[in-house]
């Protein structure tokens, strides 16, 4: 019977909702046993301890694996500092547990620290079919952790693709409003007479449509990527100009009465 204390814990924990899994691989079968992994985020060791009791005592109570193997790494904030420092206010906080598996959690740990992953756990769950399955069963638990792994990956890499290129609609928004303005003010007035006494023309408006890029992959993304850096070096240049056009402008001579 467990202590009043890690019951208490247990039930409270069991009534938050369930995490869903980033990814879950394709099961791998084998002479009866059966191999399956999943990924989570997991931004501190004990989010990742916390995925794996929810794996045991919630996902599969149903149907319990024989092992949960599981490995995780995380950037944390080191004690005592803020993070404003830059990377050297972190570090990198690795563990694995074999869960049984002789060596199976450090294989798993080894597929994560070959693809660069960091901020998630990898949990291969085992059901054990009656047969020993001697080395075969650590590709099996290779090959499923480095599928999840690799599709966690290519999903941070996009989402990081869409930040920069959110980051470079801005920039390239700011610089054109710039330039529109610039162009404004040199425009020379018709009449001159009459610009003494009119109103000044407005400023131009800009307005931008943010594009949706939910849809957006990882190769179309580059390519706007790369799009948006060479106009914002087209209008950078052209403001330039219009700003070197000013500096080169004879000054107007005084007016004497």
């Amino acid at each position: 019977m467990l202590p009043q204390g890690t019951l208490d814990t247990f039930v409270s924990s069991t009534r938050r909702p369930v995490s869903e899994a980033i990814f879950t691989s394709n099961e791998i079968h084998d002479r009866g046993s059966v191999f399956v992994a999943n990924i989570y985020r997991a931004a501190t060791p004990q989010d990742a301890k916390q995925r794996v009791e929810q794996m045991k005592r919630v996902v599969h109570s149903a149907k319990p694996a024989t092992h949960e193997m599981s490995a995780w790494r995380c950037m944390t904030l080191k004690p005592g500092h803020s993070g404003l420092a830059g990377p050297e206010d972190f570090e990198l906080q690795s563990g694995c547990k074999d869960d049984g598996e002789r060596w199976a959690g450090g294989k798993i740990l080894n597929v994560m620290e070959t693809l660069g992953i960091l901020d998630a756990v990898v949990i291969v769950s085992r059901w054990y079919g009656g047969e020993m399955l001697g080395p075969a069963r650590f590709d099996h638990i290779a090959e499923c952790a480095t599928e999840v792994a690799k599709k966690f990956k290519a999903q941070e890499e996009l989402l990081e693709l869409r930040s920069l290129l959110e980051s470079l609609d801005v920039l390239l928004f700011d610089l054109r409003k710039e330039y529109q303005q610039l162009s404004a003010e040199k425009v020379p007035p018709s009449d001159s007479t009459s610009s003494s006494t009119s109103a000044p023309a407005p400023k131009p408006t800009v307005t931008i449509k943010k594009p949706d890029y939910a849809t957006l992959d990882v190769t179309k993304a580059k390519r706007l990527i790369r799009a948006r850096e060479g106009s914002i070096t087209s209008v950078k240049s052209l403001i330039a100009k219009l700003r070197a056009s000013e500096d080169s402008e004879p000054a107007l001579p005084p007016n004497h009465e």
